[in-house]
């Protein structure tokens, strides 16, 4: 009985033994490498034997309208969830470029601490070695915007060491570490201590237009991909006299999408690899339309529209609507609306639909956020208002101010029915008493 039970464990062992090396050969032919080739004075990423242009969306969101929108990629910041991005990509047909976290000198992680700084390459090796081989995968990105508003430099060191044990660990997938904006004493940094990257990425809003000649005045004469891009970041527009960011209609920012993507990243063949549009999903940031392509609700607004024409040269066949003007009062966002409590107000706002079909405008006023924070650090929404009396009729809303004095948004959202929207926002600050 003894010997029959050896005999059994023996086969149970042998059994999971061949197993467990049929997984590794599968795993390990169905990787797909990726390259950087740098030919006849032109840099060019490889996906197997394949030229390859990143088209891409941060975020995971709707990877099938991705794909269908004509994207082939897409963005994390880190690993959680990893095994079903990447097996929802691979679905799909896209590829992923996958975050690896690392800690932030403003959220109190010292570059200095030997200790901290060992204990996270052992997670971030603890990571590559778990999702090294998923056919879906195409670049490491070794953190976020580390960069942000740092001061000890030892981090470009720690991102180098990271970068050769993963060119170890992987030699068969580019690896990226991923700045908050660029300029020379950045760049000069990140050539003479991170040489083990294949390629800079960066993250910029406004100003992406300028990037490629700002990359070459700088020296900086290499490979870069776009990891973050779309709408005017909240600290770079205009502000009303309470000093509060106006944000653009999506309409303004369908049409940044267009313009940036054709002077920032298009026109630079051979240096810029492609590109992670922000934010292929939504989030709360300043407001919770700012910089997300979807609602809260997952619809797409008008940028994913252009971003659609932008990936495949051709608009889609069911658009949302624009905005051809949207007032508070008489009043547009620039003009710093104030009102009084009690006071009567009347919004209007004027579409341009592509096709005829039936339109449905919603409202919404929210408090201003109160809540602010860097880097895209997570953010809590302002609850909207529900005891105000609203009357809407057609294109047209009146409603009561609200009974407390302070910063207010109105929010107007309109969509097809094929669930298309365009929206905007205007800010509005009730005053206690008429102004003077």
């Amino acid at each position: 009985m003894p010997s029959m039970i050896r005999s059994i464990a023996l086969l149970l062992a042998l059994f999971l033994a061949v197993s467990q090396a049929q997984t590794a050969q599968i795993q390990g032919q169905h990787a797909v490498p990726s390259t950087l080739k740098f030919e006849q004075g032109r840099y060019q990423i490889y996906r197997g034997d394949q030229p390859y242009f990143i088209k891409g969306g941060g975020g995971s969101t709707n990877m099938a309208l991705l794909a269908a929108s004509g994207g082939n990629s897409v963005r994390t910041w880190g690993t959680n969830n990893a095994q079903s991005v990447l097996d929802n990509a691979q679905a799909n047909g896209l590829t992923v470029m996958l975050g690896l976290r690392l800690g932030h000198e403003r959220h109190g992680f010292d570059y200095d601490d030997k200790v901290a700084v060992a204990k996270q390459k052992q997670e971030v090796r603890e990571q590559v070695l778990k999702f090294k081989d998923h056919p879906a995968l195409l670049v490491w990105g070794i953190g976020n915007e580390v960069d942000l508003f740092y001061t000890n430099t030892n981090m470009w060191y720690a991102i180098e060491d990271i970068a050769r044990m993963i060119k170890e660990l992987d030699p068969h997938h580019l690896v990226t570490t991923v700045t908050a904006g660029i300029d020379k004493t950045k760049a000069d940094l990140i050539k003479e201590r991170v040489p083990s990257i294949d390629y800079l990425s960066i993250n910029i809003y406004g100003g992406l237009e300028t990037l490629p000649q700002q990359l070459i005045d700088i020296g900086y004469l290499g490979a870069y991909a776009v990891t973050e891009w779309g709408p005017t970041g909240h600290w770079q527009v205009a502000k009303t006299d309470w000093d509060v960011p106006i944000e653009q209609s999506s309409t303004e920012k369908a049409a940044s999408y267009r313009s940036r993507y054709q002077a920032g990243i298009a026109s630079a063949p051979g240096r810029a690899l492609g590109s992670y549009a922000f934010l292929w999903g939504q989030k709360q940031e300043t407001t919770p339309t700012w910089y997300g392509v979807f609602t809260e609700a997952g619809k797409p607004t008008e940028v994913v529209d252009s971003l659609h024409y932008l990936w495949s040269g051709q608009w889609p066949t069911q658009r949302a609507p624009s905005i051809a003007s949207f007032n508070l009062n008489g009043k547009q966002a620039t003009d710093s609306v104030h009102v009084t409590l009690g006071q009567q107000n009347t919004a209007y706002i004027e579409l341009i639909q592509h096709k005829d079909q039936e339109i449905n405008i919603r409202w919404e006023i929210l408090p201003e956020s109160t809540d602010i924070k860097a880097g895209g650090d997570r953010e809590s929404r302002p609850q909207a208002l529900t005891d105000l009396a609203f009357e809407q009729q057609g294109n047209k809303l009146t409603f009561i101010s609200p009974n407390k004095s302070g910063a207010y948004r109105l929010f107007v959202y309109a969509s097809t029915p094929a669930n298309k929207i365009a929206n905007a926002n205007i800010p509005f600050y009730v005053d206690a008493a008429a102004s003077n």
